[in-house]
């Protein structure tokens, strides 16, 4: 298990250019940090720049004005330190469970042995023993995306981030990998940004919420999530944080207006 790490975003501003138009301003003077150990949600309306972010944080776009630290140090490119699991999970269809999560410790310098090692662990952490040897399409979506986060945490990374890793499963689904993501970021202690657009995620699953708006993306608001039961999505505690999230998304009016 790596040491959870610390994250500052520092005054980051990022643009793209479009041919014919102006320069389109994806983010502005965008700063937040990320505590060691703690798991951080990240909500807004599509293009606010909420997987942008996270694509610098990983390292995959250095185009951009500011400063990103890892533990005090700046990101400069990708790294086994920072893993991350998409909405689809991306598995290779011709490698099977353990091959393809095998393939995320393909840069490391540990033995074969300790590569088996952490590969048995992460399959056996996410609750898919007995399945190593099948192949992605003998998977079912939740499963799949189980193996995504699993290969994500194998390389023992100081920070995961998490870009919509359950917005394309049904809804029962998807609150119960809710709950195994709850457990195993409790087990790994593992330092986790999430972006999705379900606030009821993101209050479930956070110690901290950012919310952000478009055009161009900043953050509106910081929330902190403090509940006595998490599980209980009905209770006053929940739903007023919900109500504070919608607000500062513009959305709880908009609400109003419609009941």
């Amino acid at each position: 298990m790596a040491t959870p790490a610390k994250l500052e975003i520092q005054h980051i501003s990022k643009h793209y250019d479009v041919e014919g138009r102006p320069p389109l301003q994806v983010l502005s003077d965008t700063s937040f940090s990320v505590e060691p150990g703690s798991f951080v949600s990240i909500v807004g309306p599509s293009g606010c720049g909420k997987s942008t972010i996270l694509r610098l944080i990983v390292g995959l776009d250095q185009d951009y004005h500011g400063d990103i630290l890892l533990n005090g140090q700046r990101i400069t490119g990708t790294s086994l330190s920072r893993g991350i699991v998409f909405q689809d999970h991306r598995l290779l269809p011709w490698l099977t469970l353990e091959r393809n999560i095998d393939l995320a410790l393909e840069n490391s310098r540990w033995t074969a042995h300790q590569k088996a090692k952490a590969v048995r662990e992460h399959i056996e952490l996410v609750g898919l023993s007995g399945f190593e040897t099948a192949f992605p399409h003998q998977l079912s979506g939740g499963m799949a995306q189980r193996a995504a986060i699993a290969r994500g945490l194998v390389g023992q990374p100081e920070i995961l981030l998490l870009d919509e890793p359950l917005g394309a499963l049904d809804a029962l689904t998807r609150v119960r990998l809710q709950e195994e993501l709850l457990r195993i970021w409790r087990a790994e202690g593992v330092t986790m940004i999430l972006v999705t657009h379900d606030v009821d995620e993101a209050i479930y699953l956070s110690n901290r919420i950012l919310v952000m708006n478009a055009n161009p993306g900043r953050i509106v608001r910081e929330v902190d999530v403090n509940l006595s039961n998490r599980s209980d999505r009905a209770s006053h505690e929940f739903t007023s944080i919900k109500r504070e999230v919608l607000d500062a998304m513009g959305e709880y009016e908009k609400l109003r207006e419609a009941a």
